[in-house]
């Protein structure tokens, strides 16, 4: 890997409005990163030398300092799930522990917490309510980076975070590396049967990129969503279940090529280490001294309050289907079965759907729904540098300001090889807003839909709208945030059972009646979808919400008990404690050699790490929270405002059970959830 002639050509190095993604090279990381780093160590030295420390002359520096860094390193990981290349990874993986050594060092700065104690002391009782959360955020952090240990604890507290950062992104490159590795090749039309022209076009395509007859299916996400959903062959289904439920395991097609379970041994080891150095009982505990739940009994108690709730639903779900397919079902059965007795009961599929969701209209209605609720417009900017051609790029603008720019985001929305799967979005540039200079926010909103085929635009199912909605929401809580210090402006120190809130806010909209008849329409002829149609899209959202529910417990409950009962002498036991949650909770059965928790990103690569019990927290917050709209009318105004000035602007600088309770009058009630789903309580 050949270093940059100069740092004066390196891209990362100079931060214009956006970063230069048709500039940015592997070989531009590591100078980059290394050059930033000494200069921050110098600037952080200084700063924590003052005699007198004060909010202006030492948080704010700080707070600038941090959102540099962020900002250099924030294209190269993007990069690294996006666009993924050997070189690339090589630079990446380079960089985490220079990263995780510059973050541990600042967070184990005794000389940095004493100004930042000093400054709470000193000027805490006389900062606004938002300066006073950024110093009580950063010495909490202190705090749980170790700070007060003795010198050899923290050595180590460090080295667990270097190998945690390294083992977190070996398993994701595992789970990336064995999804690409796998193809299906058939030559035979009729196992075919029931997939959409579009996915058989693409598997035709693969094949003649290869120089072979027949069709070539990758293990992509939308081509396996639609092989379990759609086709008629369960050999072919059962083929695609394989490959991706025993990805990166021992298990499977490529079993023991990226086996995934020493690193989850390892990741778990080393958090569980990381919380005894600061006397935490276990990981968990350690997760919860940030979050709204607080202590592991309450969260379990959730989980098992809604499991008692939803298991009834979702028994008899099960066995309606099993009746309906008229035999005993498989794993690999479920969604195709489900598919069709959902078209029986409502007579509509997510494949009929396909062709009313265009993805330029249904952005257009996404983009609505923002306008109407909080006065924002979008306005497409063309010759913005990206890293695929496929990419687009927008503005909001605020029509309270005159139209003034306030936050842009960047739109990955196709499936391609080298690209992460799943959906997610992540920060570009956090908002700062300090010494009389505003920088704005920018996000990535990534996808992975099923591209445009030839001579049509991209067709979605309702699944993929309501998972652009939910991803659109993440990004209305980092642009429309009003915060100018970075480390709490829009996602940024929101506890993490918080942070879904906004996201899960947002999917109502994509089954409300008026947006769902302002945005489907035919691609081809432009007809309407038909109000029968509509109505019945709109009555399939509570079918099978028990199975649902109950998976989503299963995955929660897999998740904290592994953090919060994590024994040293045995190990993870990750399979023993999946199949006794199953045993406890799973309706559906799965067979032995699933191997689910291999590829379960978000706890052992992501960071949910006993926190993925916050997807039904902030459920139960986004449903009560979208009944004061229904209330009130879903495009109130005053309501609107009011979720905006008390949740969406406010980033981590209020604790989040308050301005929920500012919001709505009350603390959360999960009846609205219930009700949603079609679950009595």
């Amino acid at each position: 890997m050949n270093p940059p002639d100069t740092l004066a050509d390196n891209p990362l190095l100079h931060q214009g409005e956006l970063p230069a993604f048709d500039r940015i090279r592997p070989e531009h990381v590591l100078p980059a990163l290394r050059h930033a780093l000494a200069q921050g160590r110098e600037q952080v030295a200084a700063l924590a030398a003052q005699p007198a420390p004060s909010f202006s002359t030492l948080v704010e520096p700080l707070e600038a300092l941090r959102h540099g860094i962020t900002r250099l390193w924030s294209p190269v990981g993007h990069l690294n799930a996006v666009m993924n290349s050997e070189a690339l990874r090589a630079a990446y993986n380079a960089g985490l522990p220079l990263l995780s050594e510059w973050q541990t060092d600042l967070a184990q700065n005794g000389d940095l917490c004493r100004a930042y104690q000093s400054i709470a002391d000193t000027e805490g009782p006389h900062l606004d309510p938002v300066r006073r959360r950024v110093v009580e955020h950063t010495l909490r952090d202190f705090r749980l980076a170790g700070v007060a240990l003795p010198r050899e604890r923290k050595d180590r507290f460090k080295e667990l975070m270097l190998q945690l950062t390294q083992q977190q992104a070996k398993f994701d490159e595992n789970v990336l590396d064995a999804t690409n590795a796998w193809s299906h090749h058939v030559t035979d039309a009729a196992a075919l049967a029931g997939l959409n022209d579009a996915i058989v076009a693409r598997a035709r395509a693969n094949a003649q990129d290869k120089g072979i007859a027949g069709w070539l299916f990758l293990l992509d996400q939308p081509t396996y969503v639609a092989v379990m959903t759609d086709a008629t062959s369960s050999q072919l289904r059962r083929a695609f279940y394989e490959a991706w439920s025993t990805r990166a395991s021992d298990q499977g097609p490529a079993a023991g090529r990226w086996d995934n379970s020493k690193v989850m041994e390892d990741i778990l080891r080393l958090r569980h280490e990381a919380a005894s150095l600061l006397d935490f009982s276990s990981f968990a505990d350690y997760a919860l001294a940030t979050r709204m739940a607080r202590t592991v009994e309450e969260v379990q108690g959730f989980l098992a309050d809604l499991a008692h709730t939803a298991r009834p639903a979702a028994v008899r779900e099960f066995t309606a289907l099993s009746q309906f397919a008229g035999r005993p079902l498989e794993a690999w059965d479920i969604g195709y079965w489900s598919e069709r007795l959902q078209h029986q009961r409502f007579d509509i599929s997510q494949e009929e759907l396909r062709p009313y969701f265009q993805l330029p209209r249904v952005l257009d209605g996404l983009f609505g729904v923002a306008t109407k609720l909080f006065g924002v417009t979008f306005q497409e900017r063309g010759g913005v540098a990206t890293w695929h051609p496929d990419v687009r790029f927008f503005d909001i603008l605020d029509g309270a300001q005159h139209g003034r720019r306030i936050g842009s985001f960047y739109l990955d929305a196709y499936a391609r090889p080298d690209k992460r799967s799943g959906a997610w979005m992540d920060e570009c540039v956090g908002r700062k807003s300090m010494g009389g200079e505003t920088v704005l926010p920018v996000a990535y909103l990534v996808c992975n839909c099923l591209p445009p085929a030839a001579g049509r635009p991209a067709l979605l199912t309702h699944d993929d709208v309501v998972t652009l909605f939910h991803e659109f929401g993440h990004g209305l809580h980092h642009m429309l945030t009003r915060i100018g210090y970075p480390s709490i402006a829009g996602i940024n120190g929101v506890a993490w059972d918080a942070v879904e809130l906004p996201s899960q806010f947002m999917e109502n909209f994509a089954w409300h009646p008026q947006v769902l008849a302002g945005m489907a329409a035919h691609f081809d002829t432009g007809a309407p979808l038909p109000p029968a149609k509509l109505s019945q899209l709109i009555a399939t959202r509570s079918f099978q919400a028990g199975l649902m529910m109950m998976r989503q417990l299963e995955f929660a409950l897999f998740d904290m008990r592994l953090h919060a009962a994590y024994d040293p002498a045995q190990g993870g036991r990750v399979g023993e404690v999946l199949a006794a949650v199953r045993r406890e909770v799973a309706v559906v059965p799965v067979p032995a050699w699933n191997r689910f928790a291999h590829s379960f990103g978000h706890i052992f690569a992501g960071g949910y790490a006993a926190g993925y019990y916050s997807y039904k927290w902030a459920e139960v917050l986004a449903a009560d929270a979208f009944e004061a709209f229904e209330e009130r009318g879903v495009f109130d105004p005053d309501t609107a405002r009011r979720f905006l000035d008390c949740i969406l602007s406010r980033g981590g600088s209020r604790d989040e059970l308050t301005a929920f309770v500012e919001f709505r009058g009350r603390k959360p009630d999960v009846r609205p959830l219930l009700r949603q789903n079609g679950i009595a309580a």
